[in-house]
């Protein structure tokens, strides 16, 4: 299963609108709050012009991208982490992704209503935030006082664990704090983990702007820079207009309009990419005159939990990988020749698989 980022917002800032041309899923992208109940889920391709190289020397029957899937959520309004707009059911959805991806409106349009009357990013960054923090730390205080009490009466490790992984969360989310910024021991983390608290996952910023805004940024897309430098996270601008004209388009006409616009690619490619680098993965690749085939791993992965990835039989199994890389391919021309110059490894069990490996299983079940 693809992990998933969820894109977040208040309504009528674009979410959907990207949502349809990443996914051409045409989710509704009418001009009225809470058009969208229903998350919208798409499972997109990462593009990505290695997979695409290998398959023209290796010259395979199929080709087959890696994947991710985006869920376009519902806008938030404030006091969606007291009911207020249907607000318990969309941070329900919000819970379940790997990450989110916050798109902030940076354009003005008078026909396009703003939920808070007006264009101004900093206050709409800080009621989603603050509403996932709010729904955060009403999570840790229902679960303070059972925790405190066990916590007093045992030497379970794994209790104490959990009430002072509580305790450093209470403090940071009363202060403000994002769960995500709180230092936790490994065990910690684990009894974390179970709170499956909203602010603890990774924030890419989407800055959607109109096509001026794209090419020099304005002061709404300066303000959000500014602040994703202070919470040490990543922004991205994105033109959902543009991205959605660019969609409808067949692959020359794009390759044109891209080209007429000085863009190499899609913002949407972008904000694809973007979104892999923050839930920290990797792609690896697999290459025969069957099929070419990339594969999404977590970086840093050894290579019997790369290999569990095509089948738990190939990880259970695991006796060795054949492993090059993709550069050498492209340098030589062939796997023979890569060969040839001695670049064909034989990787045991504690091989890291670097991105752009090209690899080959061999195991026994």
């Amino acid at each position: 299963m693809p992990l998933n980022c969820g894109i977040v917002g208040l309504p009528n800032v674009g979410k959907s609108t990207i949502f349809n041309a990443l996914t051409a899923a045409e989710a509704p992208a009418a001009n009225y709050p809470f058009c969208t109940i229903d998350p919208n889920v798409g499972i997109v391709p990462v593009p990505d012009a290695r997979l695409d190289r290998i398959t023209q020397f290796v010259k395979p029957n199929r080709t087959v991208p890696t994947t991710m899937e985006f869920i376009d959520i519902a806008g938030l309004v404030e006091g969606a982490s007291k009911g207020e707009g249907l607000g318990n059911q969309f941070l329900g959805h919000i819970r379940s992704t790997d990450a989110i991806v916050h798109v902030v409106r940076c354009f003005e349009d008078h026909n396009v209503i703003h939920v808070a009357g007006g264009v101004n990013p900093m206050h709409d960054i800080d009621i989603i935030n603050t509403e996932l923090l709010l729904a955060d730390l009403d999570s840790v205080e229902k679960r303070w006082a059972k925790s405190e009490k066990a916590a007093r009466n045992t030497q379970d490790a794994k209790i104490k664990n959990e009430f002072e992984a509580l305790k450093k969360l209470k403090e940071a989310l009363d202060a403000g704090r994002p769960a995500r910024t709180v230092e936790l021991s490994e065990e910690e983390q684990a009894a974390a983990r179970e709170l499956f608290l909203i602010t603890a996952k990774p924030v890419l910023y989407v800055a959607n702007v109109d096509e001026a805004g794209l090419k020099n940024g304005n002061q709404w897309v300066a303000a959000v820079e500014k602040r994703a430098v202070e919470e040490n996270a990543e922004v991205i601008r994105i033109c959902g207009a543009m991205e959605s004209e660019i969609a409808l388009l067949d692959p020359a006409e794009r390759a044109e309009f891209l080209a007429e616009l000085g863009l190499e690619e899609p913002g949407l490619n972008r904000l694809i990419h973007s979104a892999y680098k923050l839930l920290g993965l990797s792609t690896y690749f697999t290459a025969g005159v069957q099929e070419v085939r990339a594969w999404t791993i977590p970086t840093g992965a050894k290579a019997p939990q790369a290999a569990g990835v095509i089948h738990s039989d190939f990880e259970r199994g695991f006796i060795r990988a054949d492993a090059y890389h993709c550069e050498h391919l492209f340098t030589l021309g062939s796997e023979q020749a890569v060969k040839e110059k001695g670049l064909l490894r034989s990787e045991g069990k504690e091989y890291t698989v670097k991105d752009g490996d090209i690899l080959f299983f061999k195991f026994n079940v």
